[in-house]
């Protein structure tokens, strides 16, 4: 009841994570009268309708430029069917070069699946997406960290929250359908001024 500055962030991921309950009962819940901060990369309908449902005589701030790739990381594309995509995977990641992995999919089963899959031609993996709990995220995002294992896939929803250091490679095992969300994903490597290598299967 003493709530006077509500930010909500990452609003677009919160609701594709399915979290659009839990934020209208926290709405719910706090006083009418506060400031509120809503952040979003993109503006999908449903957003949209969320903003004016809990924002009063809002001010949008619109941020410019688009958010473009970085320069260092080398970017190429790999023609495969569907049924070839782990083949090739498997194959590339035999590079001694590629040192710590992430492998977007689409779905949050694909990633459980392609982790497995993984896991089963011995090279250590784990998968990070919303179905998992926040222990489990964590455990998974050490792991990484660390070096205990080399592979983590991941849906594109769970990108945003994947701040580690060394990762020389992103793989965009599904191709995302935003353009935003590509530059989000190829952006968890070359960081802090290192090089890097994104490589989408198409």
């Amino acid at each position: 009841n003493r709530v006077e500055v509500l930010v909500l962030d990452e609003a677009d991921r919160m609701l594709d994570m399915g979290f659009i309950h839990d934020v209208r009962r926290i709405v719910s819940a706090v006083p009418k009268k506060r400031q509120t901060l809503f952040f979003s990369a993109t503006l999908p309908h449903d957003i949209r309708t969320l903003a004016h449902d809990i924002l009063s005589d809002p001010v949008r701030v619109e941020g410019t430029p688009t958010a473009t790739t970085v320069d260092k990381v080398a970017q190429s594309v790999c023609f495969v069917g569907k049924g070839e995509k782990f083949t090739l995977l498997q194959k590339l990641l035999r590079d001694p070069a590629i040192g710590r992995a992430l492998v977007f999919t689409r779905t949050k089963h694909g990633a459980n699946k392609l982790a497995k899959q993984l896991n089963g031609v011995s090279v250590r993996a784990d998968a990070i997406h919303g179905n998992k709990t926040k222990s489990e995220r964590e455990r998974a995002l050490e792991d990484f960290a660390r070096g205990r294992i080399r592979v983590l896939v991941a849906t594109d929803i769970a990108a945003r929250g994947i701040d580690v250091e060394g990762i020389t490679h992103v793989f965009n095992y599904d191709l995302p359908n935003i353009a935003d969300s590509y530059v989000h994903s190829i952006g968890r490597t070359a960081r802090a001024g290192a090089s890097g290598a994104a490589v989408s299967f198409c």
